[in-house]
């Protein structure tokens, strides 16, 4: 069965998956620059212009080449920041100050790519199944693990394990979402990559979080 038929879900592909809210958009449909990928049914929310996401990507320089990375099914509120390298200034020495951008005498100041590579985090990666509150901002090279729940206006400076619970300015570790038995069986399980049909069959599992069900599932669960 096709997943265009509406019966296993919206289309992944569609750009508004609820045509009477356009203020969501799946932004896999959307994007444009190759550096940014996301995974099916991830969407953004913004009552202006959510097709706009990639405006939210800041600091984005293609000869730094890093990568904005977001998984399947996340949930990105109105208002999420992603900081990427390019805003990162060089401190080794005494002033930060990006002179050699500004020419006129100045280029001889611009940074070496030996120099660039060290003030650069390595890409920005986003798991599965994460929730992103309304104005966060996650800063260059942060790994948030699956099924982490961000804070409305967290500022995130350090890698999010997964199924944990974060918040505030830094964000700090507020409590895992479940005991670590059940965290490593949802990383096994990785519901996110069934095909959408096995989804739509198991909604009520995913969203009531019935845990003798997950721990048979794991035990026997075949390929999607």
């Amino acid at each position: 069965m096709s997943i265009e038929t509406g019966k296993f879900g919206p289309s992944p592909r569609t750009h508004f998956p609820v045509p009477e809210q356009r203020r969501i958009c799946y932004i896999k449909a959307i994007i444009t620059n190759p550096n940014i990928i996301a995974g099916d049914y991830t969407y953004y929310d913004d009552p202006e212009r959510p097709e706009w996401f990639e405006k939210n990507v800041l600091y984005h320089y293609d000869f730094i080449g890093d990568k904005l990375i977001i998984g399947k099914f996340c949930a990105i509120a109105t208002g999420v920041t992603f900081i990427m390298n390019g805003a990162n200034h060089q401190m080794s020495g005494f002033s930060t100050y990006p002179f050699g951008i500004f020419a006129h005498g100045w280029e001889k100041a611009t940074p070496t790519n030996k120099e660039l590579k060290g003030m650069t985090k390595g890409n920005t990666i986003v798991g599965n199944d994460v929730w992103i509150g309304r104005e966060a901002v996650i800063l260059p090279g942060v790994k948030i693990g699956d099924g982490a729940v961000i804070g409305a206006q967290s500022v995130v400076t350090h890698d999010v394990p997964p199924y944990s619970i974060v918040a505030g300015n830094p964000a700090r570790f507020i409590r895992r979402r479940f005991d670590d038995e059940t965290v490593y069986l949802l990383l096994k399980l990785k519901w996110w990559d069934w095909n959408p049909e096995k989804i739509t069959e198991n909604l009520d599992f995913l969203v009531h979080g019935n845990t003798e069900k997950l721990k048979e599932m794991t035990n026997n669960n075949p390929p999607a």
